[in-house]
């Protein structure tokens, strides 16, 4: 039995593929109307909602310690800015995450993510600094041939005391997904599994400079979001399967 109770079912019974840190991340959630989401959504996919709004999140983070198992990381591959516009949705009654971007800082990775997970993956210039009193400067550019352009600049930190989201609470929902969903060129749904220790996260202070992210998709950032700062976290991924449920 699954002892654990920030995940909401079982590990995979094949053994994990790749590895990775998550670090510097910050969950910046706005609430949006769910059919504004719904729409950009295909068959099979169903908007996972919360007292009767989708939520939208910008994620900024950067990806180290990237490889596949077995062996050690890349020094050109292994670690990269990475920023994501994501919702929620369910596929078979799974709950996890969908991706409308992942901009991120290697070409590499851009392309090997959009030809192997049908992820949309885009280039972008981006950077990040920290400020002698721990806050982190975040700067994306989207530079993607042919994708609408989109930039993000904010400064965010930790800002109080460090806490495990419990189950139920909105910091659960939106932090404890432990899958993610793409669909190929034909619309066909696959299913990502992840895994990894819960989530320490902490309120955190948030300074906005720029943040078109939403802009293609149609999605008004403009309100305050809820914020969470993460602490660093080890993560493990599989390969990709193809899901079950049919596409209408």
């Amino acid at each position: 039995m699954n002892a654990r109770t920030d995940r909401t079912w079982p590990l995979p019974n094949q053994p994990w593929v790749m590895r990775m840190t998550w670090s510097e991340l910050l969950f910046a959630h706005w609430p949006i109307e769910p059919d504004a989401v719904a729409s950009l959504l295909p068959g099979g996919v169903t908007l996972d909602t919360r007292e009767g709004k989708a939520w939208v999140g910008v994620v900024p983070f950067l990806m180290s310690n990237i490889a596949p198992r077995w062996c050690p990381p890349i020094p050109a591959l292994s670690r990269f800015l990475e920023l994501n516009v994501r919702t929620y949705v369910t596929v078979d009654g799974k709950p996890g995450v969908w991706f409308f971007s992942l901009d991120a800082a290697s070409r590499v990775a851009v392309r090997v993510a959009r030809a192997t997970f049908n992820l949309p993956y885009m280039d972008a210039a981006m950077s990040i600094d920290r400020d002698d009193d721990g806050t982190i400067d975040y700067r994306s550019r989207r530079t993607h041939r042919g994708e609408p352009s989109a930039d993000y600049e904010a400064k965010y930190a930790a800002a109080g005391d460090f806490f495990e989201a419990q189950p139920g609470s909105l910091e659960h929902w939106l932090t404890a997904r432990y899958c993610l969903y793409s669909a190929n060129r034909r619309g066909r749904i696959f299913r990502g599994e992840i895994d990894h220790p819960p989530w320490t996260l902490a309120p955190a202070t948030y300074k906005e400079r720029t943040n078109t992210m939403g802009s293609p998709l149609g999605f008004d950032f403009t309100g305050e979001p809820h914020l969470l700062f993460a602490k660093p976290v080890d993560v493990k991924a599989w390969l990709t399967s193809r899901c079950e449920t049919q596409v209408t």
